[in-house]
């Protein structure tokens, strides 16, 4: 049992590395392509649509409460690091692009949340600590490829592709090796094709849900952007040097430090009010980030951007608890998965619409419009004062 979660974390982490692969290779890609600066928003948005299309079918079926979810991350974990490696084909345009690219946030649907499925059904004293670590490997997993990109810098992009392929086939055998289904499982009994919208009914489970809605408005956006406020200080301030793949990789996984902090912390003052404090301060680096956007201490720019990407996450494993306590037994799979899918929908709509307003004028005060999701989260989450506290 000492094992388990180790191996998830892992698993997760390994699998993970396949979100943002594309991202810290576009500009090698666009380069090969003849692609406008644009494109990384819409690429980024393509592996949120096919995570948002897999979350719904996969919702819609039951899949995680049906079958195995062990079965179930391998399966998805080999597939997506087949998918992700076409993107090294040498005859790739940028259509065949955004569709595998598509694809593989379809099958990473059977990897992030099935994952939190397969730790609820191991831990159930203590969930908040091991979520903690669980998210915290989605956050170095998310980052880890603009790490091998300033790591391989002097080599071809491909590399990046064919490392993080390499480990989402080791993280989906491990799980389906080492990790067994959990004692806590209850499998559903049969197909419901609108069941995944039965959790719904509940006040509880809707209150933590918009919360976590709220929160996902600024999550991927900022990891998105982070990588462009670099790049924007820079040309502001053409004198400083900056390592962007590498600071880009530091600023999102210090991230997963506050997973693992609000893990432990929620065990004594609870999720619900861990999540409330996380919001309230990314929120408020939303709205003061015009200070350091352009800041003329770089160490200042630099040091707000680590307190931001600690803040912006911290409550995200607080979230994952909280609905996963709230929710039906036997459709726990399904209802985490469908909250994802809404979540990741939200961050299309962010991320683009950031993307579409976004120019030289407005390029320090721009990211304010990120505060509206923890405004509203805060909203939905004090609003109801019956959501369990864990």
């Amino acid at each position: 049992m000492n094992r388990i979660l180790p191996v998830i974390v892992i698993s997760q982490f390994f699998c993970t590395s396949l979100w943002f692969a594309g991202n810290a290779v576009m500009a090698d890609i666009a380069k090969q392509l003849h692609l406008e600066p644009a494109y990384l928003a819409y690429l980024t948005s393509a592996v949120q649509a096919g995570f948002i299309t897999g979350t719904l079918i996969f919702a819609i079926l039951s899949i995680s409460d049906r079958f195995s979810p062990s079965l179930v991350f391998f399966t998805c974990a080999i597939v997506a690091a087949a998918i992700n490696l076409a993107v090294s084909i040498h005859s790739i345009n940028s259509s065949g692009l955004m569709l595998l690219r598509f694809m593989t946030g379809f099958f990473l649907a059977g990897i992030y949340p099935v994952g939190m499925k397969i730790a609820a059904d191991h831990y159930q004293q203590g969930l908040g600590k091991s979520l903690g670590f669980l998210v915290g490997a989605l956050v170095i997993g998310t980052a880890f490829p603009h790490f091998l990109k300033s790591m391989m810098a002097a080599l071809p992009w491909r590399y990046v592709i064919f490392s993080t392929s390499s480990l989402s086939a080791l993280g989906g055998l491990a799980m389906f090796f080492w990790v067994p289904d959990g004692p806590y499982r209850k499998p559903g009994q049969k197909l419901n094709l609108n069941g995944f919208l039965q959790s719904f009914r509940d006040s509880k489970f809707r209150a933590v849900s918009f919360g976590y809605f709220g929160h996902m408005w600024e999550l991927y956006a900022f990891w998105v952007f982070v990588p462009v406020m670099l790049a924007a200080y820079k040309g502001h301030h053409p004198a400083q040097s900056l390592n962007i793949p590498l600071l880009a990789f530091l600023i999102i996984v210090a991230g997963s430090i506050s997973c693992v902090f609000s893990g432990l912390i929620s065990q004594r003052l609870g999720a619900k009010k861990t999540a409330v404090i996380a919001l309230c301060l990314s929120g408020i680096c939303c709205l003061i980030s015009p200070l350091f956007l352009f800041n003329n201490s770089v160490a200042a720019f630099i040091v707000f951007l680590f307190i931001w990407s600690l803040a912006v996450i911290a409550d995200s494993p607080m979230f994952s608890t909280l609905v996963a306590q709230n929710a039906p037994e036997t459709s726990k799979g399904t209802a985490l998965t469908i909250v994802n899918c809404i979540g990741f929908s939200i961050t299309i709509i962010s991320i683009q619409l950031i993307n579409a307003l976004r120019n030289n004028a407005n390029t320090q005060y721009i990211y304010m419009l990120l505060a509206i999701g923890p405004v509203l989260g805060l909203v939905a989450l004090l609003k109801n004062r019956d959501t369990r506290s864990l």
